[in-house]
């Protein structure tokens, strides 16, 4: 019996990596008796002589679209211009990353079609999410990006438009991936199938997110989403059940006028938590 990761799963077939090679297999009946569902990036147990799933180990994390577990990290793909950059959409996605256990990292693209002004603010902007402990990179970067990435089972979301194809082919000029496809023809498009993989691009292993672009943060408490605003942790309110809208004798809204937290992450709390 061996230990291996689930990279692949089509049907009842799942493709298990282990030490640079693939096994072809399926889950004993004791799973579905169980009602336990193999996931793509799950760490399994599995018999190579007979080709069953025998156990599936603890997960770091998962998420529901794709059906996928143990992400190392999500990327976010983030558009300057056509699309706009939207910093509602960038929070929204931090936060929903953040609530499923993973790793945000932001890779900022289309540096080219703004001004030097706008680049200033980029540089300012980049600033402040790295003070929140968010990596962040421009898609210039590629070498330390690529350094970054190396190793890690990563998940990949952003706009349609965002350059993400372009993206990883700059990371991986070997990936034969045509700029402008809706969505890196890894998980959607006119010529794929529907299931779910990761993907080995040069040294590490990268999975398509089409649910992060239209998100709902309505199923989450208003104290789960203010935890996804490190920043707060920072300040102490007067009460301790502030929610830091409406309250009076708020550090937080204190902190927003003196510009210490970015204004537009506090209005976009406030849009998230709004009922």
């Amino acid at each position: 019996m061996l230990q291996g990761k689930i990279i692949k799963n089509i049907s009842n077939t799942y493709t298990v990596l282990k030490d640079g090679k693939l096994y072809e297999c399926t889950p004993r009946g004791k799973f579905r008796n169980d009602k336990l569902t193999p996931l793509v990036g799950d760490e399994v147990e599995f018999d190579e002589q007979n080709n069953y799933l025998i156990k599936i180990l603890p997960r770091q994390n998962y998420l529901n679209r794709p059906s996928i577990s143990n992400i190392s990290l999500a990327l976010i793909v983030t558009s300057l211009k056509t699309p706009d950059l939207s910093l509602n959409l960038l929070d929204k996605q931090i936060s929903a990353i953040l609530l499923s256990n993973i790793t945000p990292v932001i890779c900022f693209t289309k540096l080219d079609l703004v001004t030097k002004v706008e680049l200033k603010e980029l540089s300012k902007l980049r600033k402040y999410y790295e003070s929140l402990n968010i990596k962040t990179f421009a898609n210039t970067e590629i070498s330390a990006l690529s350094k970054f990435l190396k190793n890690k089972y990563v998940v990949l979301t952003g706009q349609t438009g965002a350059g993400k194809s372009y993206l990883i082919k700059k990371l991986d000029p070997s990936q034969n991936i045509e700029i402008g496809e809706v969505s890196l023809a890894l998980g959607r498009g006119k010529h794929t199938t529907r299931h779910t993989e990761f993907y080995k691009i040069k040294d590490f292993y990268l999975a398509d997110t089409p649910g992060f672009s239209s998100l709902d943060l309505t199923s989450y408490s208003i104290e789960e989403i203010k935890n996804t605003f490190v920043e707060f942790q920072n300040y102490t309110c007067e009460f301790r059940d502030c929610n830091h809208v409406k309250e009076t004798k708020c550090s937080i809204k204190d902190a927003v006028t003196k510009g210490k937290i970015l204004k537009s992450r506090y209005e976009n709390y406030c849009s998230f938590i709004s009922r």
